[in-house]
């Protein structure tokens, strides 16, 4: 992954974090989600929401409010 994207959010919902990139989506920041649960049980480990190092405040806040 480019260093220009940084982490600002995860869960173990994978609806939550689909529902928050495309609501930054609609905001015009773009973003991508990498899922780091284990494949076999969907209950350990995360998924990621990355945005590109410019966007860090405004995607922080829209995700916020």
């Amino acid at each position: 992954m480019e260093a220009n994207w940084v982490l600002i959010y995860s869960s173990t919902i994978v609806v939550d974090v689909e529902m928050k990139r495309m609501y930054l989506e609609e905001n015009g920041i773009n973003s991508i989600i990498i899922n780091k649960q284990d494949s076999v049980y969907n209950t350990f480990g995360e998924i990621e929401l990355y945005v590109n190092r410019d966007h860090i405040l405004k995607a922080k806040r829209l995700i916020e409010s």
